[in-house]
């Protein structure tokens, strides 16, 4: 479903991309793991057209991401993103900011998009803070309705940027259950993590992003129990085993 052909992106003389290949396919859950710095955000943003990339191919379903391109717009619907601090209208309450994509993006009457933001903040378990402002939601509850903006533009995949890197350690497994929730609905997700146990359990596959190029992939068990790159077998000696 997304595919991306020798991508290269640069800030000013600093390459960030300097060549990444890769597939990944409706239906499946990839984990882009790798050190800070090596790209992973990036990428993410490349391939929802929130960044220009200057060399390669990006496609979603075949069609070119091309941020100047008029077909941007529908790509970004179809493809939502879900980002580390959260991002939510601190003037909005939770309903309001999952109600905000269906109603001015895609022109839904304002019961329709109310119904279906109720029911999705239902379903990532905040029915009772549909009237609660961010300010007021914990770190954890605030990613949630994120996630639950994000489901509500009906995308045919998502992307998750380190989306519990922000949160304290006890708020972490509210949002990875919502998550292997949707993995298990075969939602197509790529998932930029630290958090190794989730990438083994819920992921299909696991793509080692390093110095801008992807090291390693493969099944996400056999990677991250035995993998064979060098640089892979350090990188998780480190997260798995910090000194």
């Amino acid at each position: 479903m997304i595919k991306l052909e020798d991508v290269h992106k640069s800030f000013a003389q600093h390459e960030v991309l300097k060549g990444v290949d890769a597939e990944i396919n409706k239906g499946e859950v990839v984990c882009l793991i790798g050190p800070s710095g090596s790209g992973k955000s990036t990428l993410l943003r490349c391939i929802n057209g929130l960044e220009a990339y200057q060399r390669g191919r990006i496609s979603v379903d075949g069609e070119t991401v091309d941020v100047g391109a008029p077909t941007i717009h529908d790509i970004r619907t179809r493809v939502s993103m879900v980002f580390q601090r959260f991002n939510l209208f601190p003037h909005r309450t939770a309903l309001e900011n999952v109600m905000e994509g269906p109603r001015y993006v895609l022109k839904e009457d304002a019961q329709a998009a109310r119904q279906r933001a109720t029911q999705l903040l239902t379903r990532v378990g905040l029915a009772d803070k549909l009237q609660s402002y961010p300010s007021s939601l914990s770190g954890g509850q605030q990613q949630r309705v994120a996630i639950a903006r994000a489901l509500a533009m009906q995308p045919e995949a998502i992307l998750f940027d380190e989306p519990t890197s922000a949160l304290d350690p006890e708020m972490v497994g509210e949002v990875l259950q919502v998550m292997r929730a949707l993995a298990e609905e075969h939602m197509t997700m790529l998932v930029v993590t630290h958090e190794i146990l989730f990438a083994r359990e819920v992921a299909d596959r696991v793509l080692f992003l390093d110095g801008g190029r992807i090291v390693e992939e493969g099944p996400a068990g056999e990677l991250l129990r035995h993998p064979k790159h060098e640089r892979t077998q350090d990188f998780l000696r480190r997260v798995t085993h910090p000194v």
